[in-house]
């Protein structure tokens, strides 16, 4: 999501990273490759983690505090991206 659509933004320590990954893996459905990988060929976590910590990033250079990593949310409106 752009920072302009994020409705709620959940900062992550670096061991709640850890603790987010570790969730993952025990998540069969998650474990190994996305069920709809696109382009990206990395597994899901990485994925996953690369997200946060680019919208940490993202947060960081508007001026706000730095964070290892942010969990974004959006209010889904009920259609399919």
């Amino acid at each position: 999501w752009e920072i302009d659509q994020i409705e709620m933004a959940v900062p992550l320590s670096p061991e709640e990273l850890l603790r987010k990954r570790r969730g993952i893996f025990k998540h069969q459905s998650q474990k190994d490759a996305p069920m709809f990988p696109g382009a990206d060929p990395r597994e899901f976590w990485q994925r996953a983690e690369d997200r946060n910590k680019t919208t940490a990033q993202k947060y960081n250079n508007l001026g706000m505090a730095e964070y290892e990593a942010i969990e974004a949310f959006v209010r889904w409106d009920g259609t399919m991206i």
